[in-house]
């Protein structure tokens, strides 16, 4: 047997929505690349132990560990804007997913990463809070205290974040 069987289907069938996934905890298409393709080759060291299990699940907390160690390491470099014009120029853009898009996006790299990753987790990726704590390996009580913390937050930095629906902006 193949120690990588079923991996490339897997790639090719979920590849799309990590990467969607991971732009939204990282913010920008770079590191949302770098950070599905270091999540993906770490998976692939393990496949033969994750692919019988919940292979998604597992790259998924892979990716959001990642992120964090980054984000730790690194730190934020991304600056929340206190007005969406800010990011594109000081141009009204014209189109208002878009703006909302950006608004959602400069929200999100404003939270801490746990925060983030619990929000991505719940409104994009429709998680239930048990799923979320399973995939952060963390007890269900934090993530609703992440999620909590998380949209207050956003919703100080971005009074206009009630007006877009999370779950309709992917």
């Amino acid at each position: 047997m193949d120690r990588y069987e079923g991996f490339r289907e897997f790639v090719l069938a979920r590849g799309p929505a990590l990467s969607r996934t991971a732009y939204l905890l990282c913010g920008n298409h770079a590191g949302a690349e770098e950070l599905v393709q270091e999540a993906l080759a770490k998976t692939a060291s393990h496949w033969r132990r994750v692919r019988d299990g919940n292979p998604e699940g597992y790259v998924r907390r892979t990716m959001v560990n990642q992120h964090t160690s980054w984000w730790r390491k690194f730190g934020r470099r991304e600056r929340p804007y206190a007005d969406v014009s800010e990011m594109v120029g000081g141009r009204p853009d014209s189109s208002h997913a878009t703006t909302e898009r950006l608004v959602l996006v400069t929200a999100l790299a404003a939270l801490a990463p746990k925060q983030r990753a619990a929000i991505v987790l719940r409104f994009y990726e429709d998680l239930s809070e048990t799923e979320i704590a399973d995939a952060l390996g963390v007890a269900n009580g934090t993530v609703k205290r992440n999620i909590h913390d998380g949209l207050r937050r956003m919703r100080a930095l971005m009074p206009s974040i009630d007006d877009i629906e999370l779950e309709a902006t992917t």
